[in-house]
């Protein structure tokens, strides 16, 4: 019996895989932030209703998207596209629920509502940011 446990806690032990590869970047380093967004000012009022986002152009590397799909949840990704090195055109636009790169030699599209890509040969997701609301702050950090 006590073998069998052994062997059991063993190979439950060894059979643990780390995701630590696919969560760091190589292009996007990771900055300690926080932003706190009052809802109650016009900028940040959107927010209020689901199927809005803002876009803040401060905090993480190149600013955020923040999404409020519907309930009380929120999504906030980074803005600098997550398959190449920052550079001037790595700041991605926002339409929509779709975050796109300007740059000329890809074509790299994601969801802000999932972060996943939708268009392009990227290999990584959007870098996701947490998010807590506390009455009429939202507070975004890393």
């Amino acid at each position: 019996m006590r073998k069998a446990f052994i062997i059991s806690v063993l190979f439950i032990a060894l059979s643990c895989a780390s995701d630590d590869d696919a969560r760091n970047n190589p292009f996007l380093v990771n900055l300690a932030f926080q932003v706190e967004l009052n809802t109650n000012l016009p900028q940040y009022g959107a927010l209020n209703f689901p199927g809005n986002f803002v876009v803040v152009n401060s905090g993480g590397l190149r600013g955020f998207v923040i999404y409020h799909p519907g309930n009380s949840q929120y999504f906030a990704y980074e803005l600098s596209d997550p398959n190449h090195s920052p550079n001037e055109c790595s700041k991605m636009t926002v339409s929509g629920i779709t975050a796109s790169c300007p740059c000329t030699d890809d074509n790299n599209e994601y969801s802000i509502f999932n972060g996943q890509p939708t268009q392009g040969g990227g290999q990584y997701g959007l870098k996701a940011y947490r998010v807590e609301r506390s009455g009429n702050i939202i507070r975004v950090f890393n």
